[in-house]
């Protein structure tokens, strides 16, 4: 089955382009985050892809492109907030801050008292949990495909990273609305269309064969209903 399917799906020949093949480069974005060592550059490239490429470290780059017709109309945005941490360093600072006050009050001068070495400690656990806290404290955006619902990018930083990306992300949903024009008329022949795009982009290391496999189920079930 595994052979057969692989037969199907590759004999479609589709002429995806590449960033340097393009015709034409209709919006770009880079940014860098230092932090979490990861440079992404995004390229809106012949109306309907996007090319993408993420570099992590020394780690070797990922490069790809993705086809905007099979791309969810909305771009998701959500935010993690790390309470737990945040609420730690809430409560180091304020213990922090009796400590001090004790010490200001006591008749004990601060380098003797036993309670400065305590206080110390506070102060330097209040720094760590407020560095943790806003390390842990990102934005996340991503893009799903329309059926398969897999995650075809997703790229997360610190909280503001992506407001300067926002003039590039009403770029891209024109674009995928665009796309979206172009797709088959058919419902059924844009699902084989969509599981052929799944299929190259498993094959090119993107989607995981979990991913593939789950996104294949929930197309199939779309061929159902």
């Amino acid at each position: 089955m595994r052979q057969t399917e692989h037969i199907l799906l590759e004999s479609d020949d589709r002429n995806i382009p590449g960033l340097q093949t393009a015709r034409r480069t209709h919006a770009h974005l880079r940014f860098r985050s230092a932090l979490r060592r990861r440079a992404v550059e995004l390229d809106i490239i012949d109306y309907y892809y996007l090319s993408v490429r993420i570099g992590r470290g020394r780690a070797p780059g990922v490069e790809y492109v993705l086809d905007l017709r099979f791309v969810a109309p909305s771009v998701l945005r959500y935010r993690h907030v790390p309470w737990k941490w945040m609420t730690a360093a809430l409560v180091f600072g304020a213990l922090s801050a009796a400590g001090v006050w004790w010490i200001s009050v006591s008749a004990v001068p601060w380098w003797r008292s036993e309670q400065g070495a305590v206080a110390a400690a506070l102060l330097v656990s209040t720094a760590g949990a407020t560095l943790v806290s806003a390390y842990r404290m990102t934005e996340t955006f991503c893009l799903l495909s329309v059926h398969g619902r897999a995650n075809l990018l997703e790229l997360t930083g610190g909280v503001g990273t992506f407001r300067s990306v926002r003039s590039f992300t009403r770029k891209l949903e024109a674009h995928i609305d665009i796309a979206r024009a172009a797709r088959r008329s058919s419902r059924g022949q844009h699902l084989r269309d969509e599981m052929r795009e799944h299929f190259r982009l498993h094959e090119a290391g993107v989607l995981s064969s979990e991913a593939y496999d789950e996104s294949k189920k929930r197309i199939l079930a779309g061929h159902v209903n």
